[in-house]
């Protein structure tokens, strides 16, 4: 097999048969598959089937009941089961004309880099097929961002946030990655060094059906960018800071409305503990928590540790200022600082602990997670 094209869908059921029929025109003369890693909830896989029964060139179907790691996880999953170490990725919405698999694959075939880009900005490359202005300055912002972010990795990419791209799966280190979005191609070039070349495409309008962008997914890149370019452990912290502001506003409010300081104190703190752990949930530890104890299980040992470490530093900050005669304010930072570390080590090592880890590799697993997520930068 020269080429395995992977095709991510959710909800494409009316484009599989034009994909296939252009797909198979384009590819006349490869001995190329298709594969479709499908997390629909319509009549997708049986429309995929259906036309696989009659179509020229093979055509495969994956469909998963756990959408685990989004889009970035389904191309994963893609990848391991292609039958081609050559493997282009492209959406299911025909916004990446097949009638450019000849130019990528060709480009790949000159054997001198590992990944192949579809650009929509470089050469004559367009993004016409974004519905408006306001989503070409989204993309165009979120691609100069990224690009501001990773200055070495990227450098000469001008498009790190198609889907639409060709990469030899034996230069992935698929262990390194954590998929957890749609911008895949980013988590592969952000995590490894890689040699890449790029091809212009124009971004077309879609065949059928509707766009899956959303607010949603704006935040889920945000969160991906963050993760890859500082770790896991400033997600946590910026968390932290944020629940640090939100403490203060809500004592504010509180003493403003006449409750005794004391009281809005704790009013505040423990607001402040069960936001963070959901934050933490949502943004920080979600790859493991399908690995780790029950939600209420990892909730009560989170609002334990917290409000334990809570009871035992401000007496330090007290003994602190009175017998080590430290400012208050030198005292706070010194505990907090401390604080953040011994909660992440907390969350990383018991809280999200996998559940099923050997007595006698248990701490050696651990150690080696809580390594990978403290200290996994895109770029070092």
């Amino acid at each position: 097999m020269e080429l395995s094209i992977i095709v991510p869908t959710y909800n494409e059921a009316p484009n599989v048969a034009e994909l296939v029929r252009r797909v198979t025109a384009e590819t006349a003369g490869i001995d190329a598959e298709i594969i479709f890693v499908d997390d629909s909830t319509d009549a997708t896989p049986d429309v995929v089937r259906e036309v696989a029964a009659s179509a020229a060139l093979p055509v495969r179907l994956i469909h998963r009941e756990r959408r685990t790691g989004g889009l970035g996880g389904a191309v994963m999953a893609g990848l391991a089961a292609a039958e081609a170490d050559a493997c282009l990725v492209m959406d299911g919405d025909l916004q990446h004309p097949p009638e450019e698999i000849g130019a990528i694959h060709d480009r790949f075939l000159r054997g001198d880099v590992d990944v192949v880009v579809a650009s929509r900005y470089a050469g004559d490359g367009t993004s016409a097929g974004l519905a408006d202005r306001t989503r070409v300055l989204v993309s165009k912002t979120a691609t100069a961002l990224t690009r501001a972010m990773f200055p070495i990795r990227l450098r000469g990419v001008s498009d790190p946030m198609t889907g639409f791209f060709l990469i030899d799966r034996r230069a992935v280190d698929a262990e390194a990655l954590r998929p957890r979005g749609f911008k895949i191609l980013l988590e592969v070039l952000a995590r490894q060094n890689l040699r890449v070349a790029e091809v212009p495409f124009d971004f077309a309008g879609r065949h059928a059906g509707e766009s899956k962008a959303s607010m949603r997914q704006g935040m889920h890149f945000l969160t991906q960018l963050t993760a890859l370019r500082f770790g896991k452990m400033s997600l946590f912290a910026v968390i932290g800071g944020l629940g640090a502001i939100v403490n203060v506003a809500i004592v504010w409010a509180l003493t403003q409305l006449g409750v005794n300081y004391i009281v809005a104190a704790i009013v505040a703190s423990e607001l402040t503990i069960v936001g963070n752990f959901l934050l933490q949930e949502r943004f920080v530890f979600q790859d493991m928590k399908g690995e780790a104890s029950g939600v209420w299980s990892r909730f009560v040992k989170s609002f334990t540790f917290n409000n334990t470490e809570l009871l035992i530093r401000i007496p330090i900050v007290a003994l602190m200022v009175s017998g080590g005669h430290i400012s208050a304010v030198i005292a706070t930072a010194i505990t907090l600082f401390v604080a953040f570390i011994v909660r992440f080590v907390f969350h990383s090592l018991v809280v999200y602990a996998p559940r099923r880890a050997g007595a006698a590799s248990r701490g050696r697993l651990l150690v080696d997670e809580l390594d990978a997520q403290a200290m996994s930068p895109g770029e070092l």
